[in-house]
């Protein structure tokens, strides 16, 4: 399995926004398969903030994870957050998620972040709290409850 950017492969921007909108297009008002296309193509970058990491098995990707900004309305003062960690079904259960949360907690590092921020459904933090992410405050978002979390980034 390697890392890479969707920028390095923005032939499979298509497939991340189906993906994308297929887990959660429900709840983004007026979503649709194309508008989440047109999104990622903010994130079509290596040395800057917002970008997407992918994790290729085979060189098909199996999973997906955004380095981003301000993915909270509510939370203004909250800038940069993990996001959009997707793993496809058939590669679940096998790391690809920790995987790619830890590269994009590398990545941030390297931009300087000190801090990092996520929303899960996953009441109890999950897979974030095994790695390492605190849980501050339980809210309802766009009709859905979340736990945001958040991590501090050791810098060398």
């Amino acid at each position: 399995m390697e890392f890479c950017f969707l920028a390095e492969r923005p032939e499979l921007k298509p497939l991340v926004a189906k993906w994308y909108f297929e887990q959660w297009g429900a709840i983004v008002p007026e979503a649709s398969l194309s508008s989440f296309e047109d999104k990622l193509t903010e994130y079509l970058q290596t040395d800057a903030i917002p970008l997407i990491v992918l994790l290729m098995q085979d060189n098909a990707p199996i999973g997906a994870a955004q380095l981003r900004f301000h993915e909270m309305t509510i939370y203004p003062d909250k800038t940069y957050w993990l996001g959009g960690v997707y793993v496809a079904t058939h590669a679940r259960g096998n790391k690809v998620a920790s995987a790619l949360v830890q590269k994009v907690e590398q990545l941030a590092i390297s931009f300087g972040v000190r801090e990092l921020h996520l929303q899960t459904e996953q009441q109890d933090g999950g897979l974030y709290t095994r790695l390492g992410w605190q849980a501050q405050e339980r809210v309802n978002y766009r009709g859905v409850d979340v736990v945001v979390m958040c991590k501090r980034l050791a810098h060398s």
